[in-house]
């Protein structure tokens, strides 16, 4: 992905309104939203394959002390686990030809995994095309 494409994949919480600027919606939680109707979310894809294991996601609490070693750990996932790479390289085709925009439920907008997948896509999309 050249240098002017990889400005097209963003990251937002699903309870901001949607907006035509957000291209394709897709969910990356593994559970649905709390509170959350599929009207209003304007979700155009859910890919739960891709969120981090139970077991990950257990384990890092949404502690920000655990958020380097839960990032580590969660891009291995990505890069280790093939049903979690193929919907890695599904968003990396999707944004070379629209904006995507990542979205999902947790209350810190810093520490968590939708972060984690927009830097680690940004990172890797140009190797996987």
């Amino acid at each position: 992905m050249n240098e002017e494409n990889r400005t097209t994949i963003h990251v937002k919480r699903i309870y901001e309104a949607p907006s035509p600027e957000d291209g394709v919606r897709i969910l990356v939680d593994r559970l649905w939203p709390r509170g959350m109707s599929k009207e209003r979310a304007a979700i155009d894809e859910w890919m739960k394959e891709i969120a981090p294991s139970p077991e990950l996601r257990i384990w890092f609490g949404h502690r920000p002390e655990r958020f380097a070693m839960f990032t580590e750990k969660y891009e291995l996932e990505l890069s280790k686990d093939p049903i979690r790479y193929k919907r890695a390289v599904q968003i990396c085709e999707m944004a070379v030809q629209k904006h995507v925009t990542l979205v999902y439920a947790a209350k810190d907008p810093v520490h968590n995994h939708a972060n984690v997948l927009r830097d680690w896509l940004v990172h890797s999309c140009s190797p996987l095309q």
